[in-house]
């Protein structure tokens, strides 16, 4: 007989993930709460499962509740804005923390989630990668759909590169847009749906290329670098000419919808690999 895995608390933000995690589960009959996040997870990631619901300083409930429910690893998905701190009511654990966090913030999203990883990990839990409970999603190194970019795409794909570990390693986020050789515009803490939406009203962006990738010191058991079908749609509003995302260090969500759609839309999506640090 098969041992049971370990039950697995899921920390629940926004998006596809928290879903799609949840299913995972279910198929492979692994125990799971899902820890909601008030305001960012999607109440119908939650339906038949055991959960409750959080809000962001409530550490100290969040921390009691997956251990009455058994739990024993932790997993952080789906997407969380930065808060407005001084509008955060913080349970007494969350008061001890919040000083911390509100010090990384300073220097970057990676660095909170340093914070937080270790608050999990100090309390017993075992922290581990999304990649962990959906490896299918993990890009690989391949061309999604028939379309594969030209050689000089290709050398604006590694000018991307460059440009998205530069910003990657200033801890301010892991994409580039990148046109002709030259970097159009960076990620900031608005996402990358936001830097889309910002280069749709520019001219000197059209025929880039969306270049993703890992933050070079990150943790990369939270906060993957992910695209989907929403990446998709606001890059043809955008006039890109394709999406270029890490290979091993980034979520491709419903890669064949997503490749169907590049190729409908005459873009190229591939997962390339970059083994420097």
């Amino acid at each position: 007989m098969a041992q049971q895995r370990p039950k697995l608390g899921l920390i629940a933000g926004g998006g596809d993930i928290p879903a799609i995690a949840r299913d995972r589960c279910r198929a492979e009959q692994r125990p799971l709460y899902i820890a909601a996040l008030n305001g960012f997870c999607d109440p119908a990631a939650v339906e038949a499962t055991e959960h409750g619901w959080f809000d962001l300083p409530q550490v100290g409930r969040l921390i009691g509740a997956l251990k009455a429910a058994g739990v024993t690893e932790v997993c952080l998905c789906g997407r969380v804005a930065k808060p407005n701190f001084s509008a955060l009511k913080p349970d007494l654990k969350g008061a001890l923390l919040l000083p911390k966090i509100i010090k990384a913030a300073a220097t970057g999203d990676d660095a909170i989630l340093r914070v937080v990883v270790d608050a999990f990990e100090r309390d017993g839990f075992r922290v581990i990668g999304i990649e962990q409970v959906v490896g299918d999603l993990l890009a690989a190194e391949k061309r999604y759909g028939s379309l594969a970019p030209t050689p000089a795409q290709q050398a604006d794909i590694r000018v991307g590169v460059a440009a998205a570990r530069d910003l990657g390693r200033a801890d301010r986020g892991q994409a580039v847009i990148v046109a002709a050789g030259t970097v159009v515009d960076r990620e900031d803490d608005a996402g990358t749906d936001v830097l889309l939406a910002r280069v749709a009203e520019r001219t000197d962006a059209r025929g880039g290329i969306l270049v993703k990738t890992a933050k070079p010191q990150q943790d990369r058991r939270v906060d993957l670098p992910t695209v989907g079908m929403t990446t998709i749609e606001y890059a043809v509003a955008a006039g890109l000419a394709g999406i270029a995302v890490e290979a091993g260090a980034a979520l491709i969500v419903d890669a064949e919808a997503m490749a169907a759609a590049a190729d409908h839309q005459g873009m190229f999506l591939i997962g390339f690999r970059h083994d420097e640090k």
